[in-house]
């Protein structure tokens, strides 16, 4: 088993001569990337790279396979350069004709440094939307965040652990940032970070902007919340919400026993014009949230897994690995089959760690479980794709669109519908060990043992299920591959039931159903009528099959224009199902779809729907006893 140690900044880079090519050169000093961000707020940013080489031809590379992305989401197609130059003059270059990303250019003799400038765009597609490889965007007018993978470029076929670069960045003015990279020097503008490997670089997100609030959450190592935000008034953290994030760091260093960082620091940025997402870092998190997370108490409490979720993968994901995801460099293709444990085993634990650390009540833990339950449960695609091929094909299901995904894919269940096997298990050893056993003792003997510097431990199945075994023997290999690759149409609700509830919809919607619904903008009818509608637009999202909008013909995008005859709103769709049912038995929508409008016949008596759990009588409420907190005050 290969151990990386990411902790160091990485030798000597050597010469390799393969077949008359010069692929790199021996150097004693890092590569330098410059990267000038001032102009970021417009929608631009710019790196300088100096590089050093010796004579030949020279393949560089552009990072394509993004650790955490689990996909080749390195954004190319918003890529501006390369400009080639070695001491002073311009040097003409060309792309390989298969592999987009690489680049080589020919060293003339006596040159021992190459000059490389590129440009990214930081904001190119409309509200964050990912098209293709097109970058998502990164920058307002009032932060930015900085992905050093989107402005650099490596030698072909080098191991990332191996090269050194020293970054420094250039900031509009009074900005201030925040990175796990250590400063060596700080600027007028900005920042020179002392020089690491490109593995930790690439690690190594910066936050920058106008309004910045660090706050100290404990721990040892030292763990900082960093708050950005396009205005000031929405870093108002409230001295609770502190608190619970303070707890949550006693949570997690008590869940795991160890931890395998020098520091940690929470980069968030708080705003309504990145879309919202959480990628992980060994020794810090890139966390995006809508601008009101903190101030309104339904965004909050939808929002309130994500730092739980990325600070978890500083042990699952980063610390400890898949092999197939413990690539040599960004240009490796990733092997997504162990996403279930990677993923899935975190989400789990993410919720786990919200209610512990007082993140989430309970009940909204709870809640949780009955919302992502019933979401999968109304996936029709189950009955053709395992669980497994989720996994596999992650690369795909990232990028596809969402519009018909219960139907014809699954999109990443490998996070939900795990964390509800991760829930089975942890049940399961509950149950054979009489309560003397937990899934806590798994995370403690696979990711903790001793506290130590970043590093990489790979894993397999086998290992997982050695793990496994030492915590409670039983057919554990068997457990997995059955329902990996079992083939059925409801979701796995074993582990809820063996904890003691049921999943039950109801007329009353649970607060985190009424949460999710204020941080996606959007009406959750799916256990009703049978789709989603976003506010913006009264656009139809997914469409649940066999449901009543399914049968009527609804299609994802059409726009609601009138329920019953009557101009179409959340408030009257509410009073409507609450209202007596129409004799008839019908709902009528009218709807806009391209230029046509169309009207639906729904066939729907009932009332309102949502996912809720109801007690089992006469069973322990292991729920409970997952939620209860196990750090010292």
């Amino acid at each position: 088993m290969r151990i990386t140690d990411r902790s160091r900044a990485g030798g000597p880079w050597i010469a390799l001569l393969l077949l008359g090519t010069i692929h790199w050169a021996a150097a004693a000093v890092p590569a330098t990337i410059d990267v000038d961000a001032r102009e970021a707020p417009r929608g631009i940013m710019t790196a300088h790279l100096r590089l050093p080489v010796s004579a030949g031809t020279l393949t560089l590379v552009y990072p394509k396979w993004l650790p955490g992305r689990h996909s080749p989401a390195g954004p190319l197609t918003s890529l501006g350069g390369p400009r080639f130059a070695a001491n002073g003059r311009a040097l003409s270059w060309r792309r390989d004709a298969v592999d987009m990303n690489a680049f080589s250019v020919d060293i003339p003799a006596g040159v021992s440094s190459l000059d490389a400038d590129l440009e990214i765009l930081t904001a190119p597609a409309p509200d964050g939307v990912v098209q293709g490889l097109e970058t998502p965007r990164t920058a307002t007018e009032s932060l930015l965040i900085l992905e050093w993978n989107q402005l650099l470029l490596y030698p072909a076929g080098m191991r990332s652990d191996d090269l050194s670069y020293q970054a420094s960045v250039h900031l509009p003015q009074g900005w201030k940032f925040a990175t796990a990279l250590q400063t060596s020097a700080v600027t007028a503008d900005g920042a020179q970070f002392a020089p690491v490997s490109l593995t930790t670089l690439v690690d190594s997100t910066l936050l920058a902007g106008r309004y910045v609030h660090d706050i100290p959450l404990g721990g040892a190592p030292a763990v900082t919340l960093h708050l950005a935000a396009d205005t000031p008034v929405a870093l108002n953290l409230s001295p609770a919400t502190q608190a619970h994030y303070r707890n949550l760091v006693r949570e997690a260093i008590e869940l795991f026993g160890a931890t395998h960082y020098n520091h940690y620091e929470f980069l968030w940025a708080l705003t309504d014009q990145i879309m919202p997402d959480g990628l992980e870092h060994h020794e810090s998190s890139d966390d995006r949230s809508p601008l009101r997370a903190l101030l309104d108490d339904p965004i909050r409490r939808a929002e309130a897994n994500l730092l739980p979720h990325e600070y978890v993968h500083s042990w699952n994901g980063k610390y400890r690995r898949p092999a197939g995801i413990a690539t040599p460099n960004y240009q490796t293709p990733m092997l997504d089959e162990l996403l279930w444990v990677y993923e899935g085993l975190t989400e789990y634990l993410g919720d786990v760690l919200a209610v512990r650390s007082g993140l989430l009540t309970p009940e909204e833990f709870r809640d949780e479980f009955a919302r992502i339950a019933a979401a999968m449960d109304a996936h029709s695609a189950r009955e053709w794709r395992p669980l497994r091929d989720t996994t596999i094909s992650a690369q795909l299901l990232y990028y596809q669109s969402r519009a018909w995904a219960a139907r014809l894919r699954r999109q990443d269940d490998f996070y939900q519908e795990s964390a509800l096997l991760w829930l089975e298990a942890d049940t399961l050893i509950r149950r054979e060990s009489k309560g003397r056993k937990s899934l806590d003792d798994f995370c403690k003997l696979f990711y903790g043992g001793e506290s130590s510097a970043p590093k990489v431990v790979p894993y397999d199945f086998d290992a997982v299920v050695s793990a496994l075994n030492t915590v409670l023997a039983h057919d554990w290999a068997g457990f997995w591959r059955e329902r990996l690759d079992r083939l059925r149409p409801g979701a796995p609700l074993e582990g809820l039931q063996a904890a003691g509830w049921s999943l039950a919809l109801t007329a009353t919607p649970s607060s985190m159903h009424l949460a999710h619904e204020a941080d996606d903008r959007d009406l959750d009818l799916r256990y009703s009528l049978g789709f989603y509608v976003d506010d913006e637009g009264a656009t139809i999202g997914d469409i649940v099959p066999r449901s009543p909008a399914d049968l009527a013909g609804a299609a994802p995008g059409s726009h609601l224009v009138a329920l019953n005859g009557y101009k179409w709103s959340k408030e009257l769709l509410h009073d409507t199902l609450s209202a007596p049912p129409d004799p008839s038995g019908k709902i009528t929508l009218l709807v806009q779809k391209d230029d046509t409008f169309k009207t639906l016949e729904l066939t729907y008596s009932g009332a309102e729907r949502y996912p809720n759990l109801s007690r089992r009588p006469g069973m322990e409420d292991l729920l409970a006893k997952i939620a209860r907190p196990r750090a010292a005050p």
